[in-house]
């Protein structure tokens, strides 16, 4: 048996950066108990709606979760749910029920991120019926593969894996039968921020040279050099939590540029105050009347400090590049 390998700098800003999945899933739960949004099934990973958040912290994250929506859904309707979807560092995810009950399901819709994480998740889905039952669902076979760090079944699939490491992401892909020849959607959220710059390119690389038609959804920080950026970096560094990446999110050019430099077409990318402003203004109204917002000013650095980035290659013409908001 291998010896242990010595704890390091480098496992400690994992678990930072593992414990940030914790962070959104309970700001999601909070937002949707507020009735910002509908999300039956995040109850089943965090049971305690916990700590009051902010009423900026739940419009953001209420702009996040129906910007980065709006862009996955016009794809999935774009290719008529012929193509699949890989969301990168997928932590507690809802998408997939959504999904379903919206039929709008892909062929199949794959999820990455460490495998402590997976576990976790895989563990709520075996014990409670509701994340279950969908996935038996959609499977036609007996042979449903679940073990402590992967899930495989026809329409839904689990991998445990790192994301700096390319060749085995690679491989342990197309072991669960990702299609390179379907048109796919790959989507990471406060992912890549993480990752060095050279790891973050390698990775948006590998998924431009592997698919010929594709979309890439992005949602991370932005316009981080400024006072308000700074205080961020510093707040997360106090958790030992180091944006390694911060250096793509100097401005929304920076960001378009990381897709422009490694074989992406079209690249698009807007700050979340920008996207908060083209959101259904009847759903934002609604959403306003929640809580009283008393520094409007304070939404609007928060909002202005995210973007969403997306970038399109389209070999078989479906017209990605005129998905938008």
């Amino acid at each position: 048996m291998a010896a242990r390998q010595p704890f390091t700098d480098t496992d400690t800003a994992d678990e930072a950066v593992r414990a940030t999945c914790d962070d959104a899933t309970t700001c999601k739960r909070f937002a949707t108990s507020k009735g910002y949004w509908k999300d039956p099934y995040i109850q089943y990973f965090v049971r305690s709606v916990g700590d009051r958040k902010a009423p900026e912290i739940n419009r953001g994250y209420y702009a996040r979760v129906q910007g980065v929506n709006h862009l996955l859904d016009a794809f999935l309707r774009k290719t008529q749910c012929d193509s699949q979807v890989i969301n990168l560092g997928a932590g507690l995810d809802t998408t997939f029920w959504r999904l379903k009950d919206e039929n709008l399901m892909p062929r199949k819709f794959f999820e990455v991120d460490f495998p402590t994480v997976v576990a976790r998740k895989i563990h709520n889905i075996k014990t409670k019926p509701p994340l279950s039952k969908p996935i038996i669902e959609t499977h036609s076979t007996d042979s449903l593969l679940l073990d402590a760090h992967s899930l495989e079944s026809d329409r839904y699939c689990i991998i445990g894996a790192d994301l700096r490491d390319i060749s085995s992401l690679d491989e342990k892909l197309k072991k669960f039968q990702l299609n390179p020849e379907l048109p796919t959607l790959l989507l990471s959220e406060c992912v890549l921020v993480y990752m060095t710059p050279s790891q973050s390119s390698n990775l948006v690389h590998w998924a431009a040279e592997t698919f010929h038609t594709a979309m890439f959804i992005n949602y991370e920080q932005v316009n981080m050099r400024d006072r308000f950026g700074q205080v961020m970096i510093e707040n997360l560094q106090r958790r030992q939590c180091t944006l390694a990446g911060v250096e793509a999110c100097q401005t929304l050019d920076s960001q378009k540029d990381r897709f422009l430099k490694t074989g992406w077409e079209h690249v698009d990318a807007l700050d979340m105050m920008t996207v908060y402003s083209m959101l259904p203004q009847d759903d934002v109204a609604r959403i306003e009347r929640l809580e009283f917002l008393d520094e409007k000013e304070l939404l609007q650095q928060l909002l202005q400090h995210y973007n969403i980035c997306w970038a399109t290659k389209d070999k078989l013409n479906l017209g990605l590049s005129q998905l938008a908001f």
